[in-house]
């Protein structure tokens, strides 16, 4: 029997040591190769699995490295809570900064009532707006049985962790960790791949524009530096916007700039 985990962590890191995000990815691929199933997020063999990173209110009375973010992963495994939760201890104990915080958050995802859903996206929402407490997490974690943990320094990281769940769950928050791979290099600096190839090859669900609106698979991209993708409508999706083209003035659509990437 399979169960369909979601998985966050918050507060491992410190600066120059390993990120968030790279751990949540390390104990994700852990946790696959001791199941007896791949991942959800992946079919046929060609699709990606993705950390989301979730961006939470920054403020002096919150201890963080850098942005203050969580990360958040769904996997499908035969595995049970308690070898799951030891797995994530095990790596978190030995891969986060001594001076960081960690929190650990690990739920059933169809075990959650609508009910339960709509009280963890609340609280991953009001996290990006004002402080929360280590007390109103274990509170909330209780109720909609959230398995919450600590794992170091103050814990303060199980705020983070369980925000990260709500706003994961949201289908609406989120930038995926790191870049999506289209065959980019010093010497292939940029490249016009279809909607229909990127959707195909890249592990993504779909193209969206900065206004919200599905690309077509015909229509073409032009990629370069640092591509990335964000969480919305439940989707996977790479981020575009147009700009006029040097020499002819026609409309090109382009990856995402920093700028628009921030608003996930």
């Amino acid at each position: 029997m399979t169960t369909t985990w979601l998985i966050c962590i918050d507060d491992t890191d410190d600066i120059g040591t390993k990120g968030t995000g790279e751990i949540a990815e390390e104990i994700m691929h852990l946790i696959v190769a001791k199941s007896a199933l791949s991942s959800v997020n992946k079919q046929g063999g060609n699709r990606a699995t993705w950390v989301t990173r979730h961006q939470l209110f920054v403020h002096p009375d919150i201890p963080y490295t850098s942005h203050n973010s969580a990360m958040c992963f769904e996997l499908e495994s035969d595995l049970t809570l308690d070898q799951i939760k030891q797995l994530c201890i095990v790596h978190l104990v030995a891969e986060s900064a001594v001076v960081a915080d960690p929190g650990l958050a690990i739920v059933d995802k169809h075990s959650l009532s609508a009910d339960d859903c709509q009280k963890l996206i609340c609280f991953g929402v009001d996290a990006k707006q004002r402080v929360k407490s280590q007390h109103d997490a274990y509170q909330l974690a209780k109720t909609v049985n959230v398995d919450l943990s600590e794992h170091g320094g103050s814990g303060q990281g199980v705020i983070g962790a369980l925000a990260g769940i709500g706003l994961r769950l949201s289908g609406n928050d989120g930038r995926l960790k790191g870049q999506v791979s289209v065959g980019l290099s010093a010497a292939v600096p940029s490249v016009l791949l279809s909607v229909e190839h990127i959707t195909e090859h890249c592990g993504l669900d779909g193209v969206m524009d900065v206004n919200g609106h599905m690309l077509e698979g015909h229509e073409q991209i032009l990629l370069s530096g640092k591509v990335k993708a964000v969480f919305h409508r439940h989707l996977f999706l790479l981020l575009v916007h147009q700009v006029p083209e040097p020499q002819t003035g026609a409309l090109q659509w382009c990856n995402a700039l920093r700028q628009q990437l921030k608003k996930y």
